[in-house]
């Protein structure tokens, strides 16, 4: 999920359209789904926060333990395309 995140801002930083690109990155990235990945920016960062729920399926086990959420954000200054 790091590295995902990482991905997503680099491409995020350098594109017109920073939401589609950390999306489109972030997928690229890493085998796991669903992601959920959220873009915030100010005037000179963006912020990508990527997260994915790991549903705890082991039998008996499962039943006892909660689902995992794994989350990693990354932060860059803008690049202006």
């Amino acid at each position: 999920v790091q590295l995902a995140a990482h991905e997503a801002v680099r491409a995020a930083v350098v594109s017109a359209d920073p939401e589609t690109a950390a999306d489109t990155a972030a997928h690229r990235a890493i085998a796991l789904r669903p992601l959920n990945v959220q873009v915030t920016s100010d005037d000179y960062t963006i912020t990508v926060t990527v997260s994915f729920i790991d549903h705890t399926d082991v039998s008996m086990v499962g039943a006892l333990v909660s689902d995992v959420t794994l989350q990693a954000s990354a932060t860059m200054a803008f690049e202006p395309p």
